[in-house]
């Protein structure tokens, strides 16, 4: 299958544009550079331009792009902008596709959007059909999840991929906690009470690849793990998992002196569960967190 590649050059991109070739599809990638070969075609999505060409024989686009929501601090411009690099490409793709002829139109759009729809879920359990909580995040995700809607009116299955927290060594959450852990210096954030929605990023991709296939599925699905784990249990996990104790909290009031507004998206408590893709009979390859993390420490 060749499939339209948007994000192909962060975290989740990278590995699922490997996962996908060595499934063997045949990926091209959009850059916002001039393209160096065949395998990627140059789009502006701030400007809304994509050349039609770029759908030529493709059967699916997977849309991953947007600004790292912990990589910099809040600032109002910074803000703007992960707001701005999700509704843009998404947009941008899904206009493009509407406006093709229906014969050339690919079968399905695989758009990146986050559990952050759901806002703080306190202990309540939520799956697909819960509303929007609120906050930052809630409303950024409420107008990326709206993007979409040219390609969906115009027929295309629209899939739209609310990730939780994939698990890796190399980047998402788990990176900046492994040296203080390692250290014997981690702990739990804050109360510790807030519930995580972690996945394994091997199944994290396998749920990609499941969803991608499966044409009965569409709209919001969870790309989350089946147990959701409290950031206490998370941080005793982590601890075992690297040999070192974890009994060095930081409380609420540090975060937000290091991360200013973020802090509060951060201590939010997310108890998401995959309804869509259980029912759907997708089989995670690590379901328990303790797997999760090994195969995230010590797998590729």
């Amino acid at each position: 299958m060749r499939i339209l590649l948007a994000g192909a050059s962060g975290f989740l991109g990278t590995r699922l544009a490997a996962r996908l070739r060595a499934d063997g599809h045949d990926t091209v990638q959009l850059v916002r550079r001039p393209a160096r070969g065949p395998a990627e075609v140059t789009w502006s999505p701030s400007s809304g331009q994509l050349d039609p060409a770029a759908f030529d024989g493709v059967r699916a686009v997977i849309n991953l792009a947007g600004a790292g929501v912990g990589d910099k601090r809040w600032t109002d411009s910074y803000k703007a902008l992960i707001r701005s690099s999700r509704v843009d490409s998404t947009g941008t793709l899904a206009t493009a596709i509407a406006a093709l002829p229906a014969t050339d139109r690919p079968a399905v759009l695989l758009n990146s959007s986050a559990v952050g729809w759901y806002g703080d879920t306190g202990d309540q359990p939520v799956e697909e059909d819960a509303p929007a909580g609120e906050g930052f995040l809630s409303d950024v995700a409420r107008v990326w999840e709206a993007a979409t809607r040219p390609a969906e009116d115009a027929g295309v299955r629209v899939v739209r991929l609310r990730t939780g927290l994939p698990l890796h060594r190399d980047g998402g959450l788990l990176k900046p906690q492994l040296l203080p852990f390692r250290l014997g210096l981690g702990g739990r954030l804050g109360s510790g009470r807030q519930w995580v929605p972690w996945i394994a990023m091997q199944d994290w991709l396998a749920a990609v690849v499941f969803l991608l296939e499966r044409d009965d599925v569409a709209g919001p699905v969870n790309v989350v793990g089946p147990n959701p784990v409290t950031n206490a249990t998370f941080g005793t996990a982590l601890g075992a998992a690297v040999h070192r104790p974890a009994v060095m909290p930081i409380p609420a009031f540090a975060l937000q002196i290091a991360l200013g507004e973020f802090a509060v998206e951060a201590l939010r408590s997310s108890r998401v569960l995959p309804g869509v893709l259980t029912g759907a009979g997708f089989t995670y390859r690590y379901p328990q967190l303790a797997g999760a993390l090994q195969a995230a420490l010590h797998d590729d």
